[in-house]
């Protein structure tokens, strides 16, 4: 089968420079829906991930207990402390994009704010818990990207890492095709897969990013991509290829010792057309 590989200079007419009158509005409203106990950096990184790639407006949507200092190192996105669910709806309602699973847990708090994400049938990025949720409760939903690693997609295609691993190509697009929309296998030569085009592949990346939190990045770098107007699969597409080179640029100082945010520092020079380059 043939497979794309992805390229910066396939990306350039939807990173056009931006009409003179825009404003926030004009950009998207992404909605983080996660961090449960213990996990309230995932969502914190999703949120700035989502902003640094030019979303307009980015809120979380997390335990009350973490919304009072979330932002307090980044001011720019609104926390909102969700103790029912019925909370969630308005913040559901204003959304363009909404990226779920990020430190979302499996407690009975993590499966009803599932539950009424997946009931506004909004464009989703899904990953983490929402992932390890979906395999036990599958549903088929075109409007999504998924962004498993090979250990959640053993558990979204109820086999083994190392069946996923021995053939990522057929991994991904068992995936798309049981799951709808657009797969994302990560993992050394991510694979991206949609009902229509033919698979592409990411070559980028480095060791460096097998660290907590990188997957968190990405979804929000996905989401945030996916807020200004772009396809599921452009944003995809183009969300894998920055969140890597992102990457590779942070590991020119060592890979070792890298962390998830190290990453934010690159995104607007890789987001903003003029300094794209092909790679």
């Amino acid at each position: 089968m043939t497979i794309e590989t992805l390229q910066f200079m396939q990306f350039t007419s939807c990173l056009a420079p931006r009409p003179y009158d825009s404003h926030k509005n004009t950009f998207g409203y992404v909605l983080i829906v996660g961090g449960d106990y213990g996990f309230s950096g995932a969502v914190r990184l999703a949120a700035e991930a989502a902003l640094r790639v030019g979303a307009g407006l980015v809120s979380v949507a997390t335990r009350p207990e973490y919304a009072l200092h979330l932002n307090g190192a980044r001011p720019e996105i609104m926390c909102h402390g969700i103790c029912h669910t019925k909370d969630l709806m308005p913040l559901l309602a204003k959304a363009t994009v909404v990226v779920c699973g990020s430190g979302l847990g499996q407690s009975s708090w993590a499966k009803k704010m599932l539950g009424y994400v997946l009931k506004s049938k909004k464009l989703l990025i899904m990953d983490a818990d929402a992932l390890n949720l979906l395999a036990k409760k599958p549903i088929y939903y075109e409007n999504w990207v998924l962004t498993p690693h090979p250990g959640e997609a053993a558990r979204l295609l109820n086999t083994t890492s190392t069946v996923i691993q021995h053939d990522r190509l057929a991994a991904v697009i068992a995936l798309q095709r049981k799951y709808g929309g657009i797969s994302v296998l990560k993992g050394a030569g991510t694979l991206i897969a949609d009902i229509e085009g033919i698979p592409a592949l990411c070559k980028l990346g480095n060791p460096g990013m097998a660290t907590a939190g990188m997957g968190d990045v990405l979804s929000g770098v996905i989401g945030g991509l996916a807020a200004q107007g772009m396809s599921l699969t452009m944003a995809a597409k183009l969300g894998v290829l920055v969140h890597a080179e992102a990457g590779d640029l942070a590991a020119k100082k060592g890979q070792r010792g890298m962390i998830a945010s190290d990453l934010f520092q690159f995104f607007r020079q890789l987001i903003n057309v003029n300094c794209l380059t092909d790679s």
